[in-house]
C-alpha cells in the first residue's frame, strides 16, 4: 500500500510541474504578446485559472501524505503517547468527516456545472469542481490509512505528532535526523 500511494503522489509531482510549466508559458506568452503585438490568446487566461485550482488540490494530496501543512503542536507533544495516539485518532476521525462533507459537496457541484460551459473555451465548468472531487477522495484514502496506522498501533511515537509548529523548526529536525542527533531543541547563540 505504501508502495502505492508513493507512486501516485510522485504521479501527482509530476502533473504539478507540467501544470505549472503550462502556466508559466501560457501566461508569459500572453505578456508577451499583450505587449509587443497588442494581442492575447484569451484561452491562456482560462486555463491557467484552471491550473492553479488543480495545482492547489493536488498539491494539498501530496502534502497532506508528507504531513507538510503546518499545524500548532503545544498541547498535543506535551502528551504521553496515549494521550497523543487518542488526539491523532480524534483528528484523524474529524477530517475523515470534513473531506466526506468536501467530497459530497464537490461531487454535487460537479455534476450541476457538467452543461454548465466555460465561457472561452467552451468546456464543461465540471473540469473546475472534480479537482475537488479528485482531492476530497485521495484524501480519504490518506486519511484513512492514517487512521488505520495508528489504531493497529503501527505509528511511532515521533510518528503521533503529525504538525509542525513552523516550517525552519520542521526544516531543522530533518537536518538533525539525517545527521543522527536526536535533540531537536532549537540552540541559542551565545
Amino acid at each position: 500500500m505504501t508502495r502505492l500511494v508513493d507512486n501516485y503522489c510522485r504521479l501527482l509531482e509530476m502533473l504539478l510541474f507540467v501544470a505549472l510549466a503550462a502556466m508559466v508559458v501560457m501566461v508569459f506568452g500572453n505578456v508577451v504578446l499583450r505587449y509587443a503585438f497588442n494581442s492575447g490568446i484569451t484561452v491562456s487566461e482560462e486555463l491557467s485559472r484552471w491550473f492553479f485550482v488543480w495545482m492547489t488540490f493536488l498539491g494539498a494530496i501530496v502534502g497532506l501524505k508528507e504531513h507538510g501543512h503546518l499545524g500548532t503542536d503545544m498541547l498535543v507533544s506535551r502528551l504521553g503517547p496515549a494521550g497523543k495516539r487518542a488526539c491523532l485518532v480524534l483528528g484523524q476521525l474529524l477530517m475523515l468527516f470534513v473531506t466526506a462533507m468536501f467530497l459530497k459537496g464537490s461531487w454535487e457541484q460537479t455534476r450541476i456545472n457538467l452543461e454548465t460551459e466555460a465561457p472561452v473555451t467552451g468546456a464543461p465548468m465540471a473540469v473546475v469542481y472534480a479537482a475537488g472531487v479528485v482531492f476530497a477522495a485521495s484524501a480519504l484514502v490518506l486519511l484513512a490509512r492514517e487512521l488505520w496506522r495508528a489504531l493497529t498501533g503501527q505509528t511511532t511515537e515521533a510518528e503521533l505528532v503529525m504538525v509542525q509548529e513552523s516550517e525552519d523548526l520542521a526544516h531543522l529536525q530533518e537536518e538533525q535526523a539525517a545527521l543522527g542527533k536526536t535533540d531537536t531543541a532549537p540552540r541559542s547563540k551565545p
